[in-house]
């Protein structure tokens, strides 16, 4: 039978009972190193050395010459990629199509250059840069980074002035029809800046490629096996604040003028839905950082100070089966002529698959929320899209943050071995399903739209809705124009025009409606104002705080999972197991993520929108408790699958047998590190 037993560093040679005939711990351990004295005896040539560029050598810089100070840098550049490609190109994606007349299919293929190039590249910077100089692979990433940056920032200054032409009203004109209907024209595609966009998030994802693969590598090379995960976790940590700070920045930016030196000539406010701001301020900015980020990236040394004393006391915990011998072989792994072979051998790898399946379950749940989440705020509770966006970052990142600090700190103190972290995994995944049941409970009702859910109060015996009533028959409005107003009635009409409103005027810095033939008013002076009506439902508070703990379970896992993944495998794949790891997580994960989430989400909507040429377009109202029944389906579906994926991983888990950890430490070094050791047959 297997049997765990302690480190047999701190047990006495009675109590290394590995078998009843068995010899003494330190008998098996000279016997391994006279059978293999030239792995006992061989040294791996570690490239310590202080921080510089080659010859040059500046003392003031020493002081960064440890893992903390390349944590430091690393943390900088992991904020620099999230405020690109998860801040910035995603805020700022409805201002360029707009700008350049793109269509939603081509912007959102706009945002998946990212992923492709990163899929295309992850396995060859992995394998290849393992036993390459990290940190100049890294100063590679910076220079990329900002590189696609620059590119990406180049149409603005290739197209000329913004036109924002004339200005568009929606009230109702009975004598000569809607003055906004307009004539069937397609839009011109600016298809030439559509491959600038494509072409700079390609060199984003050829920048961020080395950041999570060899970047957290290098992390778990210079730091003992304890402090790996509380590293790790401080690091991915910090990557989450990117997309906040993309956010915020965007959103700012967003405020100024497109044309900032044309301010002076436009009569816009940034409420009017022709104002586009300025959105490649940011990119311009993060270029500059990314490139600032390249000289300190460089000057690391390819091995820190202690890293070769580190490595020689740390012992294999790679999960133990059949086709993995194969990586004890001396050069085995080192020229890329094994690429395949090593790639075949990983997948061979029970456990190994399971925290990949796990990791591809939990990223599409992720990707999929991080989407939509703000969606979802917006329209149970009637919140504006900026405010919506703001109350889901304001959930999602400080959530993300606490669960991959949290769960560092935990692994790191109670030094978890490779079987427990995934047991941990386990435990914050279970714990994560049953706060993901907040949607049940959460969700609002269906808020009053005139002509969606209910009949305008002229026809209220009509169990047909639609848009177009008596009351409005004569004003000929534009289906196309979405321009929501709320009526003194406390019922929400899809624009002036269909709630029959003649006139416009402003009261108190509001834009208000009068005269309208399709609003009950018996007592105010005005008879609608201009937005979306407020809700009743007093569920926000409490579903932003339950659903903040499920995202602190959720990236707990993500941290005990990532740890776990460095320690199933070989020490030597290390860093091409985590470029497996993301191909996946990218491939079945954060790119089908968005997708699966909206086409489920579309199956709510109960208005769409549809333009002058009668192509159907983006989705504006939905039925709020059919979109949260069918959000909870697939989140719970997804985290089952990852319960089941790391239960399966925990039962399939073997420890290497003590003779191997023993024998085929680094470099072959004889040491022990951690509490939990298989002694199973040892013949």
């Amino acid at each position: 039978m297997n049997e765990g037993i302690d480190n047999p560093t701190f047990l006495s040679e009675g109590n290394l009972d590995v078998k009843q005939d068995s010899k003494p711990a330190h008998k098996i351990l000279e016997e391994v190193a006279k059978s293999r004295p030239e792995r006992a005896r061989s040294r791996q040539e570690f490239a310590e050395g202080p921080c510089g560029w080659g010859t040059c050598v500046l003392d003031g810089i020493q002081n960064c010459n440890n893992p903390k100070g390349y944590l430091l840098f690393y943390s900088l550049l992991a904020i620099v990629q999230g405020v690109l490609v998860n801040g910035l190109v995603n805020v700022n994606l409805s201002t360029i199509e707009k700008r350049y007349n793109l269509t939603s299919f081509l912007a959102g293929l706009i945002s998946t250059g990212y992923d492709i190039s990163f899929c295309l590249l992850s396995l060859f910077v992995s394998y290849c840069g393992q036993k390459g100089h990290k940190p100049r692979w890294l100063a590679f990433s910076a220079f990329m980074l900002g590189l696609g940056s620059l590119v990406f920032a180049l149409p603005h200054f290739s197209s000329g002035l913004y036109n924002y032409g004339v200005q568009i009203r929606d009230i109702c004109v009975p004598s000569n029809g809607n003055s906004t209907t307009q004539a069937c024209n397609s839009a011109t595609k600016s298809s030439n800046f559509l491959y600038l966009f494509f072409l700079g998030q390609l060199l984003h994802g050829v920048g961020g490629t080395p950041l999570y693969t060899l970047g957290t590598a290098y992390i778990d090379d210079c730091v003992p096996n304890d402090k790996t995960s509380l590293y790790v976790g401080i690091g991915t940590g910090m990557s989450v604040l990117g997309p906040a700070i993309g956010y915020v920045l965007g959103g700012q930016m967003l405020d100024i003028y497109i044309d900032v030196n044309d301010v002076s000539n436009i009569d816009l406010q940034p409420g009017d839905p022709r104002w586009l701001g300025a959105w490649w301020i940011g990119f311009l900015l993060c270029w500059i950082l990314a490139w600032t980020l390249i000289i300190p990236l460089s000057c690391f040394p390819k091995h820190l100070p202690g890293t070769e004393k580190i490595q020689r006391g740390k012992i294999s915990q790679a999960h133990s089966y059949k086709d993995g011998k194969i990586f004890k072989q001396d050069n085995f792994g080192e020229n890329f002529k094994d690429f395949f072979t090593v790639l075949l051998r990983l997948l061979k790898n029970t456990v190994f698959m399971c925290l990949i399946a796990a990791s591809c379950s939990d990223g599409l749940v992720i990707t999929g929320f991080v989407t939509f989440l703000p969606k979802f705020i917006e329209n149970q509770y009637s919140q504006t899209a900026s405010l919506a966006a703001i109350l889901g970052g304001a959930t999602i990142i400080p959530g993300a943050f606490i669960g991959q600090i949290t769960s560092g700190i935990i692994i790191s103190k109670l030094r978890l071995q490779c079987r427990n972290m995934i047991k941990m995994a386990l435990a914050t995944t279970v714990l994560s399903l049953l706060f993901c049941t907040v949607f049940f409970f959460g969700y609002c009702s269906n808020s009053p739209f005139a002509g969606i859910n209910q009949n305008y109060y002229h026809n209220r015996t009509t169990e047909k809705f639609e848009l177009e009533a008596p009351c409005n028959a004569d004003c000929h409005c534009n289906r196309s124009i979405f321009n929501p107003i709320c009526g003194i009635d406390n019922v929400q009409y899809f624009s002036a025009c269909y709630a029959g409103c003649i006139n416009e005027t402003t009261k108190d810095n509001i834009q208000v409606y009068e005269n309208c033939s399709c609003v009950q008013n018996d007592s105010y002076d005005f008879d609608a104002q201009k937005g979306i009506c407020g809700s009743k439902c007093t569920h926000l508070p409490m579903f932003l705080g339950l659903f903040m703990i499920c995202v602190i379970f959720t990236f707990m896992t993500s941290t005990a999972i990532t740890t776990s993944v460095l320690r199933c495998v070989p020490d030597n794949q290390r860093s091409f197991s985590l470029g497996i790891d993301w191909v996946f997580v990218r491939l079945l994960g954060a790119i089908p993520g968005p997708i699966i989430f909206g086409t489920v989400i579309d199956k709510s909507c109960v208005l769409w929108d549809v333009d002058d040429c009668g192509n159907q377009g983006a989705c504006w109202t939905y039925d709020n408790p059919k979109m949260a029944i069918l959000l909870i389906a697939i989140g719970a579906a997804c985290k089952v699958i990852s319960i089941i994926t790391i239960a399966a991983a925990y039962f399939l888990y073997k420890p290497p047998m003590v003779t191997e950890q023993m024998s085929d430490g680094p470099n072959g070094e004889l040491g022990f590190e951690g509490n939990d050791m298989n002694t199973t047959e040892m013949n």
